[in-house]
């Protein structure tokens, strides 16, 4: 199924909606017109050539960009122009294409960093160690814990985050980003640099997220074995539109996708 022959599509069981969502930066429109939704529950895909719009689109969902034109609307509200933060407590949270951790941090204080939205205590509280913070505090490092066993880090949660070989740091990004309790976890990019085993154990990962958390997937992918293996649905950008959307094999036997791609390799060659 191709944009150009698409209707609109229905938004019943969608927990995200974009709707004539654009980003102009000056005169360069990075992403035009694009609507697009994400079903609850569902492993999504967002693909296309270098420069296509794709982490734009990312940034826009997480309060990074504020839309130029448009309306996003998240599990029945208004997200549009919301900042980072506020989009994090209604239920988002995403990794980075480029790793964001904090280095000299272990592993238990990073995934501590992803909870510290969700505690009550007040910095009264902290300086006179009074009891509710006191059991807060245990509380969220039982958590922190829960979270590593979950990613398989467990036995590296006094491991410094720089330390820790690529694979697994990209397993405590996603461990952080699992401590805000999102909803919706948006993955950019999320086997860039691995190897093929280390690829298929993560692409394994996401689809057990899904399966134990009820969570709902969105991702910026390059391999597409990855793509065509987990995905529910793909979207293809280009040049900032959307071309292409539809199951994996039909977007892998759409012409214009083929064509975009073509066209990329033959520029490169």
């Amino acid at each position: 199924m191709t944009a150009a022959a698409s209707t609109a599509p229905s938004t019943a069981g969608d927990l995200l909606v974009a709707t004539d969502t654009s980003k102009v930066f000056g005169g360069l429109v990075a992403v035009s017109d694009i609507d697009f939704t994400i079903p609850t529950g569902s492993i999504v895909s967002l693909i296309g050539p270098n420069g296509a719009g794709k982490t734009t689109f990312f940034n826009m969902i997480t309060g990074l960009y504020v839309p130029t034109t448009g309306k996003i609307r998240f599990d029945g509200r208004d997200i549009t122009g919301k900042k980072p933060h506020e989009v994090v407590r209604v239920g988002i949270a995403r990794t980075f294409q480029n790793i964001r951790l904090f280095g000299n941090m272990t592993a238990e204080e990073n995934v501590l960093v992803g909870l510290h939205h969700r505690l009550k205590g007040r910095w009264f509280g902290a300086i006179l160690r009074t009891p509710d913070v006191t059991r807060e505090e245990a509380e969220a490092h039982a958590q922190a814990q829960e979270l590593l066993e979950l990613v398989g880090l467990r036995q590296r949660a006094d491991t410094l985050a720089r330390n820790l070989p690529y694979g697994d740091q990209r397993r405590l990004e996603i461990a952080r980003a699992l401590a805000t309790a999102p909803k919706l976890l948006l993955l950019d990019e999320p086997t860039a640099g691995m190897n093929p085993e280390e690829t298929r154990r993560l692409t394994d990962f996401v689809r057990d997220l899904r399966a134990r958390l009820g969570l709902t997937v969105l991702l910026i992918e390059h391999d597409m074995k990855v793509v065509m293996g987990i995905s529910d649905r793909v979207t293809v950008l280009d040049h900032g539109e959307k071309i292409a959307e539809g199951s994996p094999a039909e977007v892998r036997a759409d012409t214009r996708v083929v064509e975009a791609y073509l066209g990329r390799g033959a520029a490169a060659g």
